[in-house]
């Protein structure tokens, strides 16, 4: 499917959908706020208590929150990881297809806004390793980032995901404050916290993170003769022996448990995308997680 069919056909399925389903208000999955201090007002329930003026709290004892002026310029980037593992999919849909249709979605809601977009490639394929797409608006700019994600190649030779290097990256190209979605299967070592946590500190920040249902319950499949797709390795296993699959299962607890503490040390919500769920019920679902998470605070 073309960029331009992909568009069109997310458009008439999903971002629909979306507008109906959300109101036109976006504020909970992008705040998207300026810097520029427009005004103080008394504290009410609603909310984000990150916006509270602790010195004119003190002062009038009572709690009293910013208000700032929309930056009606700010841009959004997605950054986005083409390591070989995001071409896996156990059915019809690999977390690349699911990449390109949160990007299509997101980019065209937040161009609504009056946002630029703007894209950070991770591809090992590239003689840097990225590719740089500045943010600009309109949608011929969003076919061209789509066109970019659907038709980079995969390289062959055998590499490892350098999550941190791509977002230190990312932390010295982004010098204004912008909305950023990290788009990552997060595969590889847990080392990536402290820069991704420096992002969070700068940006209003999103960790998107992609999988398949067979990367978290092994199918019992019998004798499965397995390729990693970043170092080549190869693996025949049988996935009907019992010890084999509890093994397999505590692994992919301890690995989801050490994902959960990394994006909590990092301070940045994350949504996930399975390759079998319906894309617009899981960002309406994560909208309203944060929505509830703004009003407990």
């Amino acid at each position: 499917m073309s960029a331009e069919a992909l568009l069109q056909h997310l458009e008439w399925t999903v971002i629909r959908r979306l507008d109906g389903l959300l109101q036109g208000d976006h504020r909970t999955l992008f705040r998207g706020s300026g810097l520029e201090l427009a005004d103080l007002r008394e504290y009410q329930a609603h909310d984000d208590v990150r916006h509270i003026d602790w010195n004119v709290t003190a002062r009038m004892q009572t709690p009293f929150v910013r208000e700032h002026q929309e930056d009606r310029e700010i841009s959004a980037w997605f950054l986005l990881d083409l390591s070989g593992s995001m071409d896996f999919g156990s059915a019809d849909v690999s977390k690349r297809d699911v990449m390109l249709r949160f990007v299509g979605v997101m980019a065209k809601l937040l161009m609504k806004r009056g946002n630029r977009i703007g894209a950070l490639v991770l591809n090992p394929a590239e003689p840097e390793g990225f590719k740089y797409i500045p943010a600009r608006m309109h949608r011929r700019h969003l076919l061209h980032v789509l066109h970019v994600l659907e038709t980079s190649p995969v390289t062959q030779q055998s590499h490892q995901t350098r999550l941190t290097d791509w977002l230190r990256k990312a932390n010295g190209l982004l010098k204004r404050r912008s909305s950023v979605f990290v788009v990552s299967d997060f595969m590889g070592d847990f080392n990536w916290a402290n820069e991704l946590n420096a992002m969070g500190q700068r940006h209003e920040t999103v960790a998107v993170r992609l999988f398949d249902p067979a990367e978290i319950n092994l199918p019992n499949a019998g004798l499965v003769l397995l390729k990693d797709s970043e170092t080549s390795e190869q693996l025949l296993l049988d996935t009907t022996n019992q010890s084999f699959r509890t093994r397999y299962a505590q692994t992919v607890e301890k690995r989801e448990q050490q994902l959960a503490d990394s994006f909590a040390h990092a301070g940045v919500d994350a949504l996930e995308l399975s390759t079998d769920e319906d894309l617009a019920s899981a960002l309406i679902r994560f909208s309203e997680l944060r929505k509830r998470r703004v009003w407990r605070a």
